[in-house]
């Protein structure tokens, strides 16, 4: 027999939401093996959908379907296919690209990104971890990666009572990984670097503000491996990159020197507050800054922690940037929504002192697919603004 939830409240989840939290249950979940499969009902005993549970996190359920099917191998290779076939009408064709995106793609907890031939997969969830052996074969079968890297690291599974691992499953580690993104080239290592590997979700707000400069001066902070500079450099811009990581600045440098840019580019290990500082004091303007920080609110209880730091770097990055000139300023905390970030920048520019007009409001790329019925699927904010 297969397991059974009942739920107390259901108009979130007929909605379309996949998450069920534990209080929305009219039974404890302690009854139920982490990860494991269970048929959802309303209270009246109508058929909800299926989906894993946790009796560990808060979100005790996520929905994988809406109707009466056997939760398989045949289900999870529809499921990718269906991801797959999505990216094919919607990116161009080769592209290194997220390919599966968790509830975006109705496969929760499950994250596959592809660099070149190699897969980065992390299984955030118990009920995904699960699934581990089914979906590296089936990733195997329908794509044939050169490579398949286990980057199970991300601070969800210790919610999920997950223990944290790095690991090659299919191929042998060998030399750095090469990417193209329009006509940057960039190192990519998928072991050792942020998230995956590389910032994706990034990439057609990297393209589209490319566009808008022609030359000038400006600054890449929080610039990581450079990708977003890199490619101003290319439109004949001198570009200073600011970080505070060692390693990130030599990815930089190298990626700078792989494409015969480095004569454009200036490198400077900083903390980025402490260097915008600086840039204030001293009077210097730029003609562009991209400001790309990590995510600032980990958590709704530091919301108002992260918004005053937003607002701070904000505040001085438009202090440096000159009349007409251009920023490209995001968030990527999920719990800051599109009007905090737009009533954030509005008290930035107060503080500044400039006038600021909105030229673009922009998001995640499209291989991140937003799910209507759940606003968490849409985590990234971009502006592109003038001032």
């Amino acid at each position: 027999m297969m397991e059974k939830v009942f739920l107390k409240r259901t108009s979130r989840v007929l909605a379309g939401h996949l998450w069920v939290f534990s209080n929305e249950l009219t039974s404890s979940p302690r009854m139920h093996g982490p990860g494991s499969i269970v048929e959802v009902y309303d209270s009246k005993e109508t058929f909800i959908g299926k989906g894993y549970i946790n009796p560990n996190s808060l979100i005790a359920v996520r929905l994988l379907t809406r109707q009466r099917e056997e939760i398989n191998a045949d289900f999870f290779r529809k499921r990718i296919a269906d991801a797959l076939s999505y990216r094919k009408r919607f990116l161009p064709e080769g592209v290194s690209g997220r390919l599966v995106y968790s509830e975006g793609d109705f496969l929760p907890g499950l994250i596959v990104d592809r660099y070149a031939g190699c897969l980065v997969v992390q299984l955030l969830t118990a009920g995904m971890e699960r699934q581990r052996d089914i979906l590296l074969d089936l990733l195997d079968e329908m794509l044939s990666p050169e490579m398949i890297v286990l980057k199970n690291d991300n601070q969800n599974r210790t919610l999920e009572g997950l223990a944290l691992e790095k690991t090659v499953v299919r191929g042998a580690a060998g030399a750095a990984l090469s990417i193209t993104e329009g006509d940057i080239c960039s190192e990519v290592d998928p072991m050792s670097g942020q998230k995956t590997g590389f910032f994706l979700d990034q990439r057609e707000n990297r393209l589209a503000f490319s566009r808008l400069v022609s030359g000038g001066r400006g600054l890449d902070l929080f610039c990581y491996s450079g990708a977003w500079g890199l490619h101003l450099a290319r439109k004949g811009a001198h570009v200073t990159f600011v970080d505070s990581s060692e390693a990130a600045i030599k990815q930089t440098k190298s990626n700078a020197e792989m494409n015969a840019l480095a004569g454009k580019c200036a490198f400077v290990k900083a903390d980025v507050f402490n260097f915008l500082k600086r840039e204030v004091a001293s009077g210097n303007k730029y003609d562009f800054i991209v400001l790309d920080p990590p995510a600032f609110v980990k958590s709704k209880g530091k919301l108002k922690e992260g918004l005053r730091g937003y607002r701070e770097i904000n505040a001085m990055a438009m202090s440096v940037v000159s009349q007409k000139g251009l920023l490209a300023t995001s968030s990527c905390s999920h719990h800051v929504d599109k009007t905090a970030f737009l009533d954030m920048l509005q008290h930035a520019a107060k503080d500044a002192g400039r006038n600021v007009r909105v030229l673009e409001l922009r998001s995640q790329g499209r291989d991140h697919p937003v799910l209507l019925s759940m606003p968490e699927t849409e985590y990234l904010k971009c502006a592109f603004l003038v001032l």
